[in-house]
Order: structure tokens, then C-alpha cells, then sequence
């Protein structure tokens, strides 16, 4: 269910497994790479890893490139030490990188590759698909549930968690392995990359001389899986246990863990194992555990690991179920019916501002709350959690119509956020106009029955002194 064929090519007789990393940018927990190291032993040839990252990606800057290109040496060390050939190739310029993937293919035996659902890379992978001479497969690792065994996209978080809860047990005791690189028989090792191909794609070295945009810096903190474990490391220690406070962002027990998921560097099945570990917990537990659809309970987990579960399973998996089975996840038009009515019914209200574009970008508005999380975006590349919510409700409010709010947000998102351009994020900004909520009374002025939030009642609801002192 997880391995699925991208062509009808049959495996040939090449020189290696090429594994074409392209999602799950780790060396742990991967389902593809279990599958390639597996393909590998099976045919007796060596492994190659290719790590590519293109230059002319939408919203392409030092910002994205600096996070991916970290992670990048880690797995550079990581699988020297393991002996196994690693290529990582940055793009120097648009299109430079075109015919890297097929070179490489018409050596291999078999190429292995990450599916991921939304951006661009469905696209890529299915191009490829057409274009090589070889047999190419996706492995489905993002999440616990199997994109697959999901009938359809869900419209609520409700529903969704009644189908984890009576689906999830048999893939929950079917992990990705915890480190694949050890023990590894010398016949998967010392892979050959033709010297001709190293040297017509010779890979960027430094994000400073690309043509992206350099007008967003790389965040303070540092991509790449050893930086995310080590957050994830210092969250189940000392912030887990406090999770349900983390709506208020002076808590500071937020995971923070969203940027490294996005990019592969951390996997869902290391955060489980993790919690697992710290708690005692073992999945046998659900078995015959009633199916509820509640948030709270069916784990058989403290509280607060239960809340955090809901969110990078249930929260999480929703938005990449979502994006796997809607192609036009990103447009308007895919906002459920009633939102879509009600807004339309109320787009010719009066409203008391507006701000432009840039005007937003520059955090120029009249209130000081939504300045501090739209200049906490800008510098620090994430919202604390229930402000980035008051964020996306407010464009919708100072926006000419909601279809102007809608793009305003997702482009303002992708271009700053870590973690933009991922299912999670375009489903974040869709809940802001109905995705995945219900219709709440009364009914507003600009928001018609869409779920409204105010900066006042924000204000009385959370303690901000220590996050306004940083940010406003």
C-alpha cells in the first residue's frame, strides 16, 4: 500500500538502486529508504542516494535553500559513514539540473523515490515516470496512516479521527526502520557515479550566488535532522508534558517540530517512538480500544500526549489525506459550499479597513498584535500556534473580497513560513475561510457564519507580555 509504481518499466540490469530523495531527506525512519536498501541486497548492486534541490521553485530563497541544504550535510555524513554514495545536487540556476535524474537512471537498475502529496512534486515524479527507461516507484512515508488507506478527503477532523481510530493499529506495528544504515552488507556499499555525470552537474555549494530570492534570510535556527532531533529530544523532555498549555505563546511548550517535518528531516514514526519510549506506551494497546472519534482517550495516553497525537496524526494526516485526493487543493473554489455561499453572500459589506498587500507584508496595520505575528513570520519564519489563526482571520477581514484574502494569505505563508508550501499549510489557511470547520452563529458582517476571532478577545484570552515585548 505505501510502495506504488510511477511506470510500467520493467527493473533492468544496471550497476545500482538509485534512490531519488526527494521528500523524506533523512536517514531514519524512511519507509523509501528501507525499500531501496531492500531492492538493493535483493538484486546485489550498490545504493545511490541522490538529494537534488531545483532553483526555480515558487518562493525559491535563502530561507528554504539555507534549511534544505543543512540537512543535506548531515545525511552527507551520515551515509559516508555508513558507505554509501550520497550525490547532493544544488541547482546553480533554473533548468541546470535537467537531465541529472535520467543520466543517473541509465545506470540503475531500479530508482526508488519519496511520494509526497501537494507543491510541485507529483508533478516532478510523474514526468520522470515518463521520461526514464527504468522501472521508477514511490514510497508513501508521510505520515502513519497510508494515503491510501484513506477512501476519500475528509471534511472534518472528526471524521477523520473515527477512520484513524478504526484503521491506524495494523500500520502503527509496521514502522519504518529506526536506523537502516547500520549493519549494512558490503554489497549495498561503494557505489560508482560515472565520473561524466559528476562533472557535467557539478552541485552549488553555498545558497549566497543562486538566483533565488535573497531578500528572505535563512531563520536562526538550523535545518537537518540532527537539529530536529535534538528538538524533538528537549520537547518530550521538558514541554510534553505541559502541551495543553500551548496556546498561550509565553507557555513555550509549543513542539516546534513543523519545519523538520515538512522537509523529511524528522519523520511522524521518530516523534512516535519518542513519546512511546517516554510513556511506556505500546501500540497493543488499541486493540479492541472503542472507537469514538474524540479527541481524547482512544490513545490511552496522559492528556497532553493525547492532545499533541491529535495534532501531528489526526490535524496533520487530515491536511495530507486532503491534498491526496483534491488536486485543486489550493484554489478557493474547493472551500466546502456553505463557506463559499456565505462569504459570497457577504462580500459586498462594508469594510472599515483595508490594507494592501505590502501594506500587510510590511506589518503596517492599525493593530499591534497582528504586526507581532506577521513580523515574527517575516523574521523567525513561524506564528505561535493559536496567533497564526487570528493572523489568516484578520486578512480576511481587511481584504477587498475573500478570494483577494485567500491568496494574499497563502502567498505571505509560502514565501516566509519554514514550513509553507505544505499540505498542512494550504489546509491552515483554507480553515481560516471553512475548510474543514462548520458554520458558527450569529452571523457577521464580512465573515457570515465562517468562525470569527478578534485581536480583543484574543487579548483577553491569552497571556502575550513576553511574546509582544519580542515581537511588536
Amino acid at each position: 500500500m505505501r510502495i506504488t509504481a510511477v511506470n510500467d518499466r520493467p527493473e533492468a540490469g544496471g550497476d545500482y538502486v538509485l534512490y531519488w530523495m526527494i521528500a523524506a531527506r533523512r536517514t531514519t525512519y524512511s519507509y523509501a529508504l528501507d525499500h531501496a536498501i531492500d531492492r538493493a541486497k535483493a538484486l546485489g548492486v550498490p545504493l545511490v542516494v541522490l538529494e537534488p534541490l531545483r532553483a526555480g521553485y515558487a518562493w525559491a530563497s535563502d530561507r528554504m535553500h539555507a534549511f534544505v541544504m543543512q540537512g543535506m550535510a548531515d545525511n552527507a555524513q551520515a551515509f559516508a559513514k555508513a558507505g554509501i554514495t550520497y550525490l547532493s545536487y544544488v541547482e546553480p540556476a533554473p533548468g541546470q539540473g535537467k537531465g541529472l535524474l535520467e543520466a543517473l537512471a541509465k545506470h540503475a537498475a531500479l530508482v526508488i523515490t519519496d511520494e509526497q502529496m501537494g507543491f510541485f512534486q507529483p508533478h516532478m515524479v510523474s514526468a520522470a515516470g515518463k521520461k526514464l527507461g527504468v522501472r521508477l516507484e514511490q514510497v508513501d512515508g508521510n505520515g502513519v496512516l497510508p494515503l491510501r488507506a484513506a477512501p476519500k478527503a475528509f471534511s472534518t477532523a472528526a471524521s477523520f479521527r473515527r477512520h484513524l481510530q478504526k484503521t491506524l493499529l495494523p500500520f502503527l506495528m509496521e514502522p519504518p526502520r529506526a536506523h537502516p544504515l547500520q549493519r549494512l552488507p558490503a554489497s549495498v556499499k561503494g557505489g560508482e557515479i560515472p565520473g561524466p555525470i559528476l562533472r557535467k552537474w557539478p552541485s552549488a555549494t553555498s545558497w549566497k550566488d543562486l538566483p533565488i530570492d535573497h531578500s528572505v534570510a535563512p531563520v536562526t535556527y538550523q535545518g537537518g535532522s540532527r537539529a530536529g532531533d535534538e528538538l524533538l529530544e528537549v520537547f518530550i523532555d521538558r514541554k510534553l508534558a505541559r502541551y495543553a498549555e500551548r496556546s498561550h505563546p509565553d507557555a513555550g511548550v509549543a513542539s516546534g517540530l513543523s519545519p523538520w517535518l515538512h522537509f523529511g528531516h524528522v519523520g511522524v514514526h521518530a516523534v512516535l517512538a519518542a513519546i512511546a519510549q517516554k510513556t511506556g506506551w505500546d501500540p497493543m494497546r488499541l486493540a479492541g480500544a472503542k472507537v469514538t472519534g474524540s479527541r481524547e482517550g482512544w490513545w490511552g495516553m496522559p492528556a497532553s500526549e493525547e492532545a499533541f497525537l491529535d495534532e501531528v496524526v489526526t490535524w496533520r494526516e487530515l491536511g495530507h489525506v486532503y491534498c491526496f485526493h483534491e488536486p485543486n487543493y489550493a484554489d478557493y473554489a474547493t472551500l466546502p459550499d456553505w463557506a463559499r455561499k456565505t462569504l459570497a453572500d457577504h462580500t459586498k459589506d462594508k469594510r472599515p479597513t483595508l490594507y494592501t498587500r505590502a501594506e500587510l507584508e510590511g506589518a503596517k496595520t492599525h493593530d499591534v498584535i497582528w504586526n507581532a505575528a506577521q513580523r515574527q513570520l517575516v523574521a523567525d519564519g513561524r506564528i505561535d500556534n493559536y496567533l497564526r489563526m487570528l493572523w489568516g482571520k484578520k486578512v480576511l477581514e481587511w481584504s477587498t473580497t475573500p478570494q483577494v484574502a485567500f491568496e494574499t494569505l497563502l502567498d505571505l505563508n509560502n514565501k516566509y513560513s519554514v514550513d509553507g508550501r505544505d499540505p498542512n499549510s494550504y489546509s491552515g489557511v483554507a480553515w481560516t475561510f471553512g475548510r474543514f470547520d462548520r458554520a458558527w452563529g450569529p452571523v457577521r458582517p464580512i465573515f457570515g457564519t465562517i468562525r470569527y476571532m478578534s485581536s480583543d478577545s484574543t487579548k483577553k484570552k491569552l497571556d502575550m507580555k513576553q511574546w509582544l515585548a519580542r515581537w511588536s
